[in-house]
């Protein structure tokens, strides 16, 4: 893809957003991040406001897997059945309660930062774990960049990660999210993901494992968040206006890097 490809794919989503914030789809306290990487080529497709940090809510838990599995490979940590469960209560179910409960064991979330800092400061650069998840799930504090994820899925894509494979294994556990679920990414497409959602974060980072009509792969990461400043007055049809436009934008990557590397043409996904 040149220059000029690339600029119109960003454009294409910067306009869209115009769109929807002129039709009131889209509220003036409230901005978005995006970014896209090719991992088959190695290409950066889009970053539109991805070095911005912005609210994780549970985004950032796949980081918090990283913490506890660079410690069990440090022989810090078990990683026993008890732990297993919690890790895919907190990937696949988004369980708060095992969030902390691993955070704990970390030390905390001031310990848990530390550990990331040290030694993956090169791609957690904009990373901020501030706090446990409160109560009610109302975690504002932590916060984390859209270049974050996408670097954090670049060097699992690669193997850099202390037990990579594990933490692909949670990630493409099955569950509904903002990047395959009704939209055009085929169902027999891998798709390892997290969302993050609060009554003013609705987001999702995913690495999707396109495949071609000859089984070859095409694996590609696509970060999408949106932050509202003040509270969703209807958290609940806030978050799904919301998780649509991050599932337009999703589809529009999908054809552009099919039309790209030639992904067979499929029906609606209903993950």
């Amino acid at each position: 893809m040149d220059s000029n490809q690339r600029q119109w794919l960003e454009s294409m989503i910067e306009a869209r957003i115009k769109s929807l914030r002129r039709d009131g789809h889209l509220a003036a306290d409230e901005r978005t991040a995006w970014s896209v990487y090719d991992f088959t080529t190695g290409e950066k497709l889009v970053e539109i406001n991805a070095d911005i940090k912005l609210q994780a809510a549970s985004l950032i838990k796949p980081f918090v897997v990283l913490a506890y599995l660079h410690q069990v490979d440090q022989g810090k940590l078990k990683y026993d059945d008890l732990a297993r469960r919690h890790m895919v209560r907190m990937i696949q179910h988004s369980d708060n309660r095992s969030t902390n409960w691993a955070l704990k064991r970390l030390g905390g979330p001031a310990a848990t930062s530390r550990i990331l800092k040290a030694s993956y400061g090169r791609i957690l650069k904009g990373l901020e774990l501030v706090e446990a998840i409160p109560r009610g799930g109302r975690t504002y504090r932590n916060k984390a960049s859209a270049a974050d994820y996408s670097r954090f899925l670049l060097a699992l894509w690669k193997d850099e990660l202390p037990r990579s494979d594990e933490i692909k294994r949670l990630m493409a556990l099955p569950k509904r999210d903002r990047i395959s679920t009704n939209t055009e990414v085929p169902e027999d497409n891998e798709v390892l993901s997290k969302t993050g959602s609060t009554r003013h974060l609705c987001g999702d980072m995913g690495l999707i494992l396109a495949r071609s009509p000859d089984g070859t792969e095409y694996p590609y990461a696509l970060i999408g968040i949106i932050e509202k400043k003040s509270a969703a007055r209807n958290y609940l049809r806030w978050l799904r206006s919301r998780g649509n436009i991050i599932r337009e934008v999703s589809s529009l990557i999908y054809r552009t890097l099919g039309e790209r590397h030639g992904f067979a043409p499929t029906r609606l996904a209903a993950r």
